[in-house]
């Protein structure tokens, strides 16, 4: 049976930008459809279209992409996933876009190669960037208040293996990392993230590792791999 063709929509102001990527899209099957100029566009497209993923632009006029993800998350996105659109590594906008309920970020000067798969592996499931590259953006931007990090979820759903997983994905271990540290296979270490995931409630690998600093499972600088 034929799968139905992804389907995105582009958000960002500049016209040539959402044509570009627009092109590079469709060219690959995904299916465009909707553009907005302006975060407020973008909800409404969002709400109207129901996409798998949204490329988002975070500076845009009338309401920018961070609260246009917030919305589109916070309002039942049914299975919709944000891509964050930032001219600049670590823009300081992207922690918070990330915990907003975004599932990564790319940079604009993404080849096109990258931007497709990108797209297609977001809306597979799986969570777009690379955890040492999440793990520096969080080590940077993560709130250190003990206080605030007492008030997160409960991470006692847990069992100890599965905290211990959850911790080593934080510093940066892929899959495959995980599986020879902890002397198991692939699989089972897809089984524990999975599990991980559906327990808390979360959407990918980059929520976990968020949520992994927010609660004070690990703390800034506690990496044991290099990106």
């Amino acid at each position: 049976m034929t799968q139905p063709p992804l389907r995105a929509v582009i958000a960002d102001d500049q016209a040539l930008v959402r044509t570009g990527f627009g092109m590079i899209l469709a060219a690959d099957g995904i299916e465009v459809v909707a553009e907005a100029a302006n975060g407020a566009d973008a909800v409404a497209a969002v709400r109207r279209t129901r996409p798998d993923v949204v490329l988002m632009d975070i500076r845009m006029p009338e309401l920018d992409g961070l609260e246009a993800t917030r919305q589109i998350m916070a309002g039942g996105s049914d299975g919709t996933r944000v891509l964050i659109l930032t001219t600049y590594d670590l823009d300081h906008y992207v922690y918070a876009a990330l915990t907003a309920g975004a599932s990564g970020f790319l940079l604009k000067d993404v080849t096109p190669e990258h931007l497709v798969a990108s797209v297609r592996l977001v809306r597979s499931g799986d969570a777009l960037l690379a955890p040492t590259i999440t793990r520096r953006l969080i080590e940077r931007f993560a709130p250190r208040d003990e206080v605030k990090a007492t008030r997160h979820r409960d991470l006692s759903e847990l069992t100890p293996r599965e905290l211990e997983v959850l911790r080593l994905l934080a510093t940066g271990l892929s899959n495959a990392e995980l599986a020879d540290r902890l002397t198991l296979s692939a699989t089972t270490v897809k089984t524990h993230v999975a599990r991980i995931l559906s327990k808390l409630g979360l959407r990918d690998r980059v929520q976990a590792v968020v949520l992994a600093y927010e609660t004070g499972l690990i703390s800034p600088g506690a990496a044991t791999t290099d990106a």
